[in-house]
């Protein structure tokens, strides 16, 4: 047995609570051994003191280890547990003491993993609605135009010029709002808007004022009316907040350029000096950029501006949540009392982080519900393209999987690309069998997902800003077959299998599998990539598949069935 892959940290992604009665706990073993384990378990204050055995399931496999999981239900909230694990004719005994042949279950108080206590306001409560939620990811500029009444002498490109890093096409919310039938029909439930605060830029990324709907997009009027079409046709509204930053034309910032230290607000940022300066650029900003500036959300009045911000919108229009820019930037300290002000608002308001790495730490409850699952988008740009084989791929979600706790995984964003990449389908060389099988995969996998505007009709783009080009409304009619392909495809998200299911990665063949689970339903997706393969599914139903013909799996193939 690899003694070295053995691994538990108590109160971690790997001991929590589920539930006021009920925890997940996990051990990571090596992959290669073939062992048993089980959990023995106790209760902290029970005399004499009695300890049961359970089983635990090995549940996901990765490139170097195996993973067990139990969720158990408990009578006392003050737990105490040591794991058992054979092999052979040979047994140890995993605690805080490490990994020992013998255990003194006596003296467990000493050296036994605890629950001290579940606590209420401990337990990451998931967001419902999260569980089979469709995001459409709207750059509102590029969109649909719908206000051909306002000033437009902005407007310095045609709407199907491929757009530069400086243009404006003139997308706005009334355009949004006239293509929500579109939207809904789509098969999508929850839109997540790039930002639409007042700013200089086409992107709106460096906001000069928080409370004011850009012009260009339109008004408080136009952005109410939007929200309550959408909320009356069961779609939500996720807004982007960026709070890392903000623009250097924002009043706060020009009272600090202006006043120096004699400013207010000069606590606000972090400036190198007397004065902001901004041809010297002697404060900290975004990625190098002088135009913006970076906030110190340590500060208690940042803090107070930051939430009077996120609450406006939610108890004035209603919106359903937030998507957090450049959030890994910005402290913990303020994303856990950020949580907690906007969760009083709205307790279903889902808060998610643009993190493009493992984001343990922001997803323990306290900060985060999710994040923007760039692991995701990776590991499935690596497979489609061919840099791995399906095994490796399961591997690698697998492995992922294992960051967190499940409550956030079942609120995964899981994307394919964004307004920050390349188009997806663009990264496969424009194979439209390829991407119809990663959308399925997106659906299917663990999480909500995400659909960037004109996937559905196979829009492509580089790098920024190709990536944001306008929706080509002209070409919607000859793309209607692959746009109904889609549509079978997001369908499915209302599956039960995929709302309340747990999760099975596997490869077989060179096929990717993945399963969907719980007690009563089942569904099942096949992904394969090579050559023509034999697959015979009898009398199973199918639900969506594309080259799955006489029982084969052709080339860029998938098929999805129950």
């Amino acid at each position: 047995m690899n003694k070295s892959a053995i691994l538990h940290l108590s109160e971690s992604f790997m001991a929590y609570a589920i539930g006021e009665d009920e925890l997940n706990i996990r051990l990571r073993a090596g992959r290669e051994d073939e062992v048993d384990v089980s959990l023995l378990y106790t209760y902290k204050f029970d005399y004499p003191h009695s300890w049961q055995e359970a089983n635990m399931e090995k549940t996901f496999v990765d490139e170097l280890f195996a993973y067990y999981e139990i969720n158990i239900k408990i009578k006392d909230k003050r737990f105490a547990y040591i794991f058992k694990i054979e092999e052979a004719n040979k047994t140890y005994y995993l605690s805080e003491y490490g990994l020992e042949e013998t255990y003194d279950l006596d003296n467990f108080y000493f050296t036994s993993f605890h629950m001290p206590y579940i606590n209420e306001a401990d337990i990451f409560k998931p967001v419902e609605w999260m569980r089979d939620a469709v995001f459409y990811q709207i750059f509102v500029e590029r969109f649909n135009r719908g206000n051909f009444d306002k000033d437009d002498t902005y407007i310095n490109q045609k709407w199907l010029d491929l757009p530069s890093p400086k243009s404006f096409a003139g997308g706005d919310l009334r355009g949004i709002t006239e293509k929500l039938g579109y939207i809904k029909e789509l098969g999508i439930n929850c839109l997540y808007l790039t930002p639409i605060f007042k700013s200089p830029t086409n992107h709106k990324y460096d906001i000069i004022d928080y409370f004011e709907i850009d012009p260009h997009f339109g008004d408080k009027k136009d952005f109410k009316k939007l929200v309550n079409k959408a909320h009356d046709l069961g779609i939500r509204i996720v807004l982007d907040a960026v709070f890392n930053h903000m623009s250097h034309l924002n009043p706060i910032f020009i009272d600090v350029r202006e006043k120096g230290e004699k400013s207010k607000y000069y606590d606000w940022f972090y400036i190198d000096g007397d004065a902001a300066d901004i041809e010297k650029i002697n404060y900290q900003t975004f990625a190098h950029v002088y135009n913006m500036p970076k906030l110190r959300t340590s500060n208690k009045e940042v803090q107070d501006y930051l939430i009077k911000v996120g609450k406006y919108w939610i108890e004035e229009f209603h919106i359903d949540g937030w998507r957090l820019d450049v959030s890994d930037e910005v402290s913990h300290d303020f994303w856990k009392r950020f949580r907690k002000e906007i969760k009083s608002a709205k307790a279903d308001a889902v808060i998610i982080g643009e993190n493009w790495h493992n984001a343990e730490t922001f997803l323990r409850g306290d900060e985060f519900d999710s994040i923007m699952n760039y692991a995701f988008s990776k590991i499935s740009l690596d497979y489609f393209t061919k840099k791995i084989d399906a095994k490796k791929a399961s591997d690698c979600f697998n492995m992922v999987q294992m960051r967190n706790r499940n409550q956030a995984n079942m609120m995964m964003l899981n994307l394919l690309d964004t307004h920050d990449t390349p188009r997806f389908i663009t990264e496969i060389n424009g194979s439209r069998d390829k991407h119809l099988a990663a959308i399925a995969l997106s659906v299917v996998y663990m999480g909500a997902n995400l659909v960037y505007y004109g996937t559905e009709i196979g829009l492509e783009g580089k790098g920024d800003p190709d990536c944001r080009r306008s929706f080509p409304w002209i070409s919607l009619e000859k793309n209607i077959s692959y746009l109904e392909k889609i549509k079978e495809i997001l369908n499915i998200k209302g599956h039960r299998a995929i709302r309340d299911g747990k999760i099975k990665i596997s490869s077989k063949d060179d096929i990717l599998l993945v399963e969907r689970f719980d007690s009563e339903n089942k569904l099942s997706l096949a992904i394969n990539l090579g050559d023509d393969l034999d697959f015979d599914l009898g009398d199973s139903n199918i639900l969506a598949a594309n080259k799955y013909e006489d029982k084969k799996l052709g080339e860029n193939s998938f098929v999805i069935w129950d």
